[in-house]
């Protein structure tokens, strides 16, 4: 369909604003954007009204900044709960911004526990207390509940709305229980046998219930063994123990071991985005990392680690300073340093990376430290030989000097070994110290494969009788 037939009020189906990988159409979004600029909100309504709500929020944070207000008042019967609760948090904070009390208490109302705590954590202290206030009590107080628990804790990710029952009913039961109580949750995957102090004792799938015998009682179709989640356990924790064992829900418990939520993977799915997302933005020292985030805070969160590195960078210089006569009697020196400096860079990251990713999702632990140091000091040295062989004979060829080449070969082994060792200690020994590996790590690796890089080549060159010492 083209942009004309769009501006012609005619609503395209949903599948037709999306290009080959989900995403919408740049042509869709100008004729939306169009629509609302001409103030005709029938049409905007009219090109909006087949989107998903993921897809209505992916419109709204692609509109430039000045124009998201006028298109969400546009489209205003379309922005439910939903729409808010797939939105990019920043510009859901400056939508809700311009929102009253009353109506996000509506939106916020329409949302499982999970979804609107997310939209309400976020507010300042008194537009909380307003927005509850506007709630009705049942679920204020489950919304109040959540807000207790420690942010990224399984209290803040879980929803209340769930199913239970006691063990002594038949799957007839617990079927005449679902018909007939409106006020249940409708998403569902399975049901919680709970004993007299609402302690879980057992699950049971939805699937196993329809196709057993109304006779039948909960006891003898539910499963015994089930994974608990403690309320206050780290929201990473809780992804992990749904991939290790392969979750779909799973119930939540508090100090007393009583039923007091229940996690579905499709809130799982936002946390390991969100972590791994995070880890590689921590890693690079980029902050939030949102192109949505306010330029001053973006300035704010990635200036640091440019200072950090500024003082990092100047332990470097002093090493190169303290050969300053060497590098003036022979000028391949000054050529050839970045080079060895910057392949223990790139040497350093790569084994950082999969360290922090490994002990990010367990899989590097203190039974395991010895052998992965092991490991990386042979992948250290495979690498570190062919890269030395290579820029050695380059070198030696190139200058025609033989003993330059054996020089930067054995300064790049030494590097490479330096920054795989470096790459695995220093997250490691951040973890142990009880800091986040993927904050502080980069700028101490970067330190050590600079430091090390230019010592070892200027070292070697003054040793080997290569030039005389200053």
């Amino acid at each position: 369909m083209s942009e004309t037939e769009l501006r012609d009020g005619e609503a395209a189906p949903a599948e037709t604003n999306l290009d080959a990988d989900d995403r919408l159409k740049p042509e869709y979004v100008r004729a939306v954007l169009d629509a609302v600029d001409r103030g005709d909100d029938e049409e905007a309504r009219a090109l909006v009204e087949p989107l998903h709500p993921a897809d209505i929020a992916d419109l709204i944070e692609l509109a430039p900044a000045e124009q998201r207000k006028p298109l969400v008042a546009a489209i205003g019967e379309r922005i439910d709960g939903d729409v808010l609760a797939e939105m990019n948090d920043w510009v859901r904070e400056a939508l809700i911004d311009a929102l009253e009390p009353r109506q996000l208490a509506d939106l916020a109302g329409d949302l499982d526990t999970d979804d609107a705590v997310a939209i309400i954590e976020d507010l300042d202290e008194a537009d909380q207390r307003a927005v509850l206030r506007a709630l009705d009590p049942d679920d204020r107080a489950a919304i109040e509940e959540a807000l207790s628990y420690p942010e990224e804790t399984a209290g803040r990710l879980m929803q209340r709305e769930l199913i239970a029952v006691p063990e002594h009913w038949s799957v007839g039961d617990v079927l005449d229980y679902l018909r007939a109580d409106d006020r249940l949750t409708t998403d569902f995957w399975e049901i919680f046998v709970v004993d007299p102090q609402h302690k879980p004792i057992g699950t049971c799938n939805l699937s196993w219930v329809l196709r057993s015998p109304r006779v039948v009682k909960m006891s003898d179709v539910m499963a015994r063994e089930q994974t608990l989640i403690p309320v206050d356990m780290d929201q990473e924790e809780v992804a992990l123990r749904f991939q290790k064992y392969a979750l779909i829900s799973a119930a939540v418990v508090d100090g007393s071991g009583r039923l007091v939520g229940m996690i579905t993977v499709d809130d799982v799915v936002h946390i390991i985005q969100e972590e791994a997302g995070e880890d590689a933005l921590l890693l690079s020292g980029a902050g939030d990392g949102d192109i949505n985030e306010p330029i001053i805070d973006s300035y704010r969160a990635r200036v640091r680690w440019l200072v950090a590195n500024l003082f990092t960078a100047l332990v470097a210089s002093a090493i190169i300073a303290a050969f300053g006569g060497a590098i003036e009697q022979m000028v391949a020196l000054a050529v050839l340093m970045p080079i060895v400096a910057s392949i223990g860079g790139n040497a350093g990251t790569q084994t950082m990376a999969i360290a922090v990713r490994a002990l990010a999702t367990n899989q590097l632990t203190r039974s395991n430290t010895i052998r992965t140091i092991r490991r990386e000091i042979v992948v250290a040295l495979l690498n570190g030989a062919t890269i030395a062989a290579l820029l050695g004979i380059g070198a030696a060829l190139i200058f025609a000097t033989p003993l330059l080449g054996w020089v930067i070969a054995a300064a790049i082994l030494v590097n490479i070994l330096v920054a795989g060792l470096a790459g695995v200690l220093v997250p490691v020994a951040l973890e142990r110290l009880g800091q986040d590996p993927a904050v502080a790590s980069s700028v101490f690796v970067t330190m050590v494969t600079d430091s090390m890089g230019f010592l070892a080549f200027l070292g070697l060159a003054v040793v080997s009788g290569l030039v005389a010492a200053a």
